[in-house]
């Protein structure tokens, strides 16, 4: 039995009830019903070409208010282009982020072995639910496996090329990176966060200075936010919660992202862990994409600062 949401017509005319229904698919995202209601064509693992040699990864980022570290995952391709791998670094912004579309323009003149710049223009609504990128991109893929993260996830020496390797022959769903390399929550006066976006006067193949004392490993047991690798073949099926019509729906602000446990819900399975080294993540205690100095912003800060401290003990 397949159950079908409300259009996108209906959601915007009816916003509490769009509430409504994304506060009970969270419910529903937690087990509570039975995934195959809710998508038409989830593929098994045995369907899905098992590609070997080089591959052709597509790495899906986005950026609203995040130019700075946008700079750092982008430098960091630059700086360690891919030896065995072909990657196209597909980045969704909004001409309303000033500096991200000038940072974005200056990188799009620079040529890289291996990688190729798709850079994606959203209106600022589409942009602000992320999984409407996010299934464009699936949809829309070539590669033979397709990385949803965020712009503060860097791809350090050797990360890519080890992927590829760990990627041979593989028949999964979604797969991610057991560890990451992360920082505390820094506030927003360290140094990491304060790198200025490019200028005219900068050279984008001069990578910002990272404090590499400041990066810890951090497990994890699942495939979540900025860790979701998924087979070509199975983005190409049944792209990001394409069957969610309430996550294919535009936002005036920045919509929590629970989306990423129905997506996993959705494809049944938590994702497979693979070792892969030298991902960093930098976290940090604002956000951008948030309206900054509001209650809400507050609270989220406060409660993303509690969360750390109890996880990091």
């Amino acid at each position: 039995m397949l159950i079908s949401l409300p259009s996108t017509w209906e959601y915007k005319n009816l916003p509490m009830r769009t509430t409504i229904i994304e506060f009970l698919l969270r419910f529903a995202a937690s087990g509570l019903l039975p995934a195959t209601w809710f998508i038409k064509n989830r593929p098994a693992p045995s369907d899905l070409s098992a590609k070997t040699g080089p591959l052709h990864l597509e790495i899906v980022s986005h950026c609203w208010n995040y130019s700075p570290m946008l700079r750092y995952q982008l430098s960091a391709l630059v700086q360690y282009p891919p030896q065995q791998c072909h990657v196209v670094m597909t980045v969704f912004y909004s001409a309303e982020d000033k500096a991200t579309s000038t940072l974005l323009a200056q990188y799009q003149t620079v040529n890289v072995d291996r990688v190729t710049w798709n850079f994606q223009c959203l209106s600022t609504p589409a942009l602000l639910r992320r999984a409407i990128g996010r299934n464009k991109a699936a949809k829309a893929t070539q590669a033979d496996w397709i990385w949803f993260t965020d712009c503060d996830v860097l791809f350090y020496d050797k990360a890519l090329d080890t992927l590829t390797e760990r990627l041979q022959g593989k028949q999964a769903l979604l797969v991610y990176p057991q560890v990451l390399l992360s920082t505390p929550l820094l506030a927003a006066s360290d140094a990491m966060l304060t790198t200025q976006p490019l200028s005219e006067q900068n050279d984008p193949l001069t990578p910002p200075a990272i404090d590499y004392t400041q990066f810890t490993p951090r497990t994890f047991d699942r495939a979540t936010g900025p860790i979701q690798i998924m087979h070509g073949d199975a983005a190409r099926q049944c792209g990001y919660c394409d069957d969610l019509t309430t996550y294919q729906t535009p936002r005036e602000h920045w919509a929590k992202t629970y989306e990423d446990r129905a997506f996993r819900w959705l494809l049944g399975t938590q994702g497979e862990a693979l070792d892969i080294p030298n991902i960093y993540w930098i976290r940090h205690q604002e956000k951008g994409r948030y309206r900054q100095n509001s209650g809400v912003s507050r609270l989220r800060k406060l409660n993303r600062t509690l969360k750390s401290k109890w996880l990091d003990r």
